[in-house]
């Protein structure tokens, strides 16, 4: 969950509520309707403005920590605000930028600076920190400096390697348990759902508008399973396939990361002329593999190894805008020995920051609580071997980042069945070859919804796609968000298709520079989800 890329970027009443809670099992929390409220206080908004969100408004809010026991501990929940300004007033809009882990105060912000103004000053568009994560307290930090370099390699093509390896992913859910065993059994998407609802009660609304991007996807579903009555609008970016979680979604992101990783060196090839590794795209992808291995061997600036640049290319996967930059820094090292480029594209993309440790607690987190994971390494070690056949770009490395589910010391849950008949239109964007969130699944999410409309980015693959820089896409959330309108197509997969944009060009082109939306987007989602 890290958010290093953004180096590169260029009067509502708000009333008394209710907040929300469900008597559930500690253990296994499911999908059920509220059964009781108590009252919470509105938030007291104040200024936090920044340069570039000048009318941003923070506040907090305290909710349960165990929604079960509305009266019991409560934990905070930080929030944030962009007030709307026009006499038509359509209520809260609450943002998420996924992760799990991810922060969402900035987006807020942001989404109200990309929409179209007319749209933005007709809605309160609200951010904030999921429970454990950023601002919100407490928040989590399991075992800082998890993801110092050099790690081990993440290939365990070695017995020693592969132990090295576990005893890291053990030694951080251990961490987690022993830091937090009090708040592990509550940091889960269903209670992240209850809050979602208590931030409605509190800010005064019947009714929520949503906008979910990646992981905030499938909260904005489990929101919507658990209170679909008290859904006004829902915008899904990027779609979580519900089928999939979680242990099979990452096995399925393997696949497609594989995919957009040879797509990111085949462009490399389109451009032999700028970068002079080869015009044929499996003689570059050998060159990066040779790298890769070199730096296991002798990473670059003592701190880039095999893991270091597995980190460092994997956000060329989410957003293709990063790919002259990390072409640079391949070149560089494979034409001319320099190690330079390659470090300041470890740091800008892959390297951790104190962000990035909460994020990861906060993602393993939940992940591990939501569903059963394997408990046996066999099972991971003989699926990621299957499928390091066929795809070895990032399957190890995906697999070290999520094994500490394999040792978590809390029980799992049921993933939600998010199934829904109940909701208005629901709008949903898609990219046909993004890798986080693979296409299928946004497929079968639309199908799951009853009455939602798809709309799907042919030809693109990164991941968040809205307010991105394609006037088509933003064309169909604008009228979503004036007046519910929805495209509806003839029966088919898709209710609206909108080409994708075109691919970066080198930097040396004047045509370089991708769209400053789409660089701060995506700066602000992250990666991982």
């Amino acid at each position: 969950m890290r958010q290093r890329a953004a180096v590169l970027c260029g009067a509502a009443v708000i009333a008394a509520g209710t907040v929300t809670a469900v008597p559930a099992d500690a253990s296994a929390p499911q999908p059920t309707h509220p059964a009781s409220t108590v009252p919470a206080a509105g938030p007291h908004w104040e200024k936090c403005a920044t340069e570039d969100y000048p009318t941003l408004q923070c506040a907090t809010l305290k909710v349960p920590l165990d929604h079960a026991r509305p009266r019991g501990r409560q934990i905070t929940l930080a929030l944030s605000r962009v007030p709307h300004t026009a006499k038509t007033y359509q209520g809260p809009l609450l943002v998420n930028p996924g992760g799990p882990g991810g922060s969402g105060l900035t987006l807020a912000g942001f989404v109200a600076s990309s929409l179209p103004a007319k749209v933005a000053a007709q809605y309160d568009v609200i951010g904030f920190d999921p429970r454990g994560v950023g601002k919100s307290t407490p928040a989590l930090d399991c075992l800082p400096g998890h993801f110092d370099p050099v790690r081990p390699d993440s290939l365990p093509d070695t017995p020693e390697v592969e132990r090295a390896n576990l005893a890291r992913a053990e030694s951080f859910a251990d961490a987690c348990g022993d830091k937090y065993a009090d708040l592990l059994p509550y940091i889960d998407t269903v209670s992240a759902a209850r809050d979602v609802d208590a931030i409605r009660a509190a800010l005064g609304a019947e009714r929520l508008n949503y906008f979910g991007y990646s992981y905030g996807t499938y909260l904005g579903a489990v929101y919507a399973k658990l209170y679909p009555e008290r859904v006004r609008r829902l915008v899904l970016d990027s779609v979580v396939g519900p089928d999939d979680v979680w242990y099979d979604a990452n096995l399925n992101q393997d696949l497609a990361f594989n995919d957009r990783h040879r797509a990111f060196l085949a462009w490399i090839a389109e451009h032999d002329a700028a970068y002079r590794l080869g015009t044929d795209p499996e003689r570059v992808e050998a060159a990066w593999y040779a790298m890769r291995a070199a730096l296991a061997k002798r990473p670059a600036g003592g701190k880039v190894g095999a893991s270091e640049l597995e980190d460092t290319y994997m956000p060329g996967g989410y957003y293709n805008g990063y790919w002259p930059y990390l072409a640079e820094a391949f070149a560089a090292y494979v034409n001319d020995g320099d190690t330079g480029q390659l470090v300041e594209a470890y740091d800008n993309f892959g390297a951790p920051d104190a962000s990035g440790d909460n994020g990861y607690s906060v993602y393993t987190a939940v992940q591990c609580r939501d569903a059963a994971w394997p408990r046996d390494w066999d099972e991971w070690r003989d699926d990621s071997w299957d499928l390091y056949a066929k795809a070895p770009f990032m399957v190890w490395n995906n697999a070290w980042y999520n094994a500490p589910c394999a040792f978590w010391p809390t029980g799992s849950g049921q993933p939600a069945d998010v199934a829904n008949d109940d909701l208005p239109p629901v709008l949903m964007f898609q990219a046909t070859g993004d890798a986080a969130t693979p296409y299928e699944g946004g497929v079968g999410a639309h199908r799951l919804l009853r009455d939602s409309a798809l709309v799907v980015e042919e030809g693109g693959g990164n991941h968040g796609i809205t307010l991105s820089g394609n006037d088509c896409l933003d064309e169909h959330l604008a009228a979503y968000l004036t007046d519910g309108t929805v495209p509806r197509g003839d029966g088919g997969e898709a209710d609206a298709v909108c080409p994708a944009l075109p691919d970066p060009k080198p930097l040396e082109s004047k045509a370089a520079s991708t769209s400053s939306r789409g660089s701060t987007l995506h700066g602000l989602l992250g990666f991982r989800g």
